[in-house]
């Protein structure tokens, strides 16, 4: 950062050892919050501290590439240089491009499984009652040993529990047919968005967004979010996931000299917006006992007020760019922003909060001790990376050379819960087929002196009758019967379509 005080000569550093207290940059658009996050990841990644961040515009690419004396906005950053004392040296950073969907960076997966009931009823926006039938798919994959890795398996698995809707309503609750299939429709409105592909494997190894580059830098990795963000649902909910999967694999390393890992979480409000009250306790939690693991979470969003109060609180390193007040309730919204800083004497908070320019900020850092520092006036130092987005030329470039490639660009399909329950299905429908030598009747003789076989052409020959095993099906093997008998009407026809029918469109 530059300098701060109405001369901006006070220089204004976030510590790396309260790097893991988390942060806010907050700021009407078109203020500099991208630039703000830009320097930030700069300054971390030259530091030796791994960062992940999503490219909602595309306009962070720039990280990969070298900033240029010919660019337009050179002069402009000399001079901004001068004004705060800082010797500017361009140059590039170590960046590992990635994309749920594979095409502007490696392919980012996880597992259904793993993902979990809670996370995926968000990305769907399941009622309550529909995300207990989720729960209960989850359980009864647990108990069948039916891995759930992608979409087809969680789609196989639904058709499992409504063809045995009563059994399974009489020891986990009610299971509706109309949950299911509602349940149903959402996952085929999720994988038209192209969101099937975030579930499979090879699944993301979290080792890799965590490696220094070969001179000790920390990596910088981004994810291509401009198609992502056209399923703000999705979008959120998938940050959410990669930041549980930190606070779970991760052990305890207590304050560390810097962090180990910084994630910043752009456009938040998207992950707060209508959320249930469980999973913003959740994001609360993780956010409250994250950084004894060595991570740093930093939202960026327009109004601190996006924000919930118990998230806010713990967010220490703050930079507020400008905010527009236009409305009643943006003016609420300023004088709450401004009353979450340290007030500094020589100026109101609340105007300056209005009147800061593009690269000026407000910032206000922790200290020595974790005290929050006196809110200050800021000029923001110009980026050494490239501003702005990079050709696709480069960007396929840094992808080939990437040490990840090829790790993650076939998919795998392993044998899962969508493939047994097909075998399960395949080995009832041979058993039903075969004929039961023991029960068929045996040739008879009819009146007119000719021979029959089995009484195929007698409608008073009586039909066999199938044998009993003795003993109740499992779960599964009644399924697999039943999907079995199936097979030879339209609607199972159309069953096995619904569940088998992704084999032939996967990509």
């Amino acid at each position: 950062m530059g300098g701060g005080g109405e001369s901006h000569a006070t220089p204004q550093r976030l510590l790396l050892k309260y790097g893991n207290r988390h942060g806010l940059i907050a700021g009407a658009t078109g203020t500099g919050k991208t630039v703000t996050l830009q320097i930030l990841a700069e300054g971390f990644s030259a530091a030796g501290v791994p960062v992940f961040l999503a490219d909602v515009k595309g306009d962070l690419a720039g990280l990969a590439a070298s900033g240029s004396p010919a660019g337009k906005l050179h002069d402009a950053f000399v001079a901004r240089s001068q004004t705060i004392g800082l010797d500017l040296k361009y140059r590039e950073f170590p960046v590992t491009f990635w994309d749920l969907y594979g095409t502007q960076g490696h392919p980012v997966r996880t597992t259904a499984a793993e993902m979990g009931p809670l996370l995926l009823s968000r990305m769907l926006d399941l009622t309550e009652p529909q995300e207990g039938v989720l729960n209960v798919a989850f359980r009864l994959a647990d108990e069948e040993e039916l891995p759930l890795l992608d979409l087809k398996d969680l789609q196989a698995m639904l058709v499992f529990i409504a063809n045995h809707a009563s059994d399974i309503s009489a020891r986990y609750g009610l299971v509706s047919p109309a949950s299911i299939g509602a349940i149903q429709r959402r996952l085929l409105v999720l994988e038209n968005q192209g969101g099937a592909q975030l579930f499979g494997e090879p699944a993301l190894d979290l080792a890799d967004m965590m490696s220094l580059a070969p001179d000790g830098r920390g990596r910088i990795n981004i994810l291509a979010a401009d198609r992502l963000m056209q399923s703000p649902r999705l979008y959120a909910t998938f940050l959410l996931w990669l930041l549980s999967e930190l606070f779970e694999d991760l052990p305890e390393v207590g304050d560390p000299d810097k962090p180990r890992f910084v994630f910043f979480f752009d456009e938040a409000h998207l992950l707060f917006d209508d959320a249930p009250k469980a999973l913003v306790d959740k994001v609360e939690q993780v956010a409250r006992l994250i950084r004894s693991k060595g991570v740093g979470i930093y939202f960026i969003t327009q109004q601190p007020a996006d924000v919930p109060d118990d998230i806010l609180a713990q967010l220490g390193n703050r930079v507020q760019h400008a905010l527009r007040a236009f409305t009643a309730k943006d003016q609420q919204d300023l004088a709450k922003a401004a009353q979450t800083y340290r007030d500094n004497p020589r100026f109101s908070t609340k105007t300056a909060i209005r009147e800061v320019g593009t690269g000026e900020a407000l910032t206000s850092f922790l200290e020595n001790k974790g005290i929050p520092g006196i809110v200050e006036k800021t000029l923001v130092r110009p980026p050494s990376s490239m501003l702005g987005t990079i050709d696709a030329g480069l960007r396929a470039q840094i992808i080939a050379a990437s040490p990840f490639r090829g790790k993650y660009d076939v998919t795998l399909d392993r044998d899962s819960a969508f493939e047994r329950l097909r075998a399960r299905a395949g080995v009832a429908a041979r058993d039903a087929a075969k004929p039961d030598a023991d029960a068929a009747p045996a040739p008879r003789e009819f009146n007119t002196g000719r021979r029959y076989e089995g009484g195929a052409a007698r409608r008073d020959v009586p039909e066999p009758k199938p044998r009993s095993s003795g003993r109740s099906d499992s779960i599964g093997e009644a399924f697999a019967k039943s999907f079995a008998r199936q097979l030879g009407n339209k609607s199972g026809q159309a069953i096995v379509r619904g569940v088998l029918g992704s084999l032939f469109r996967r990509r």
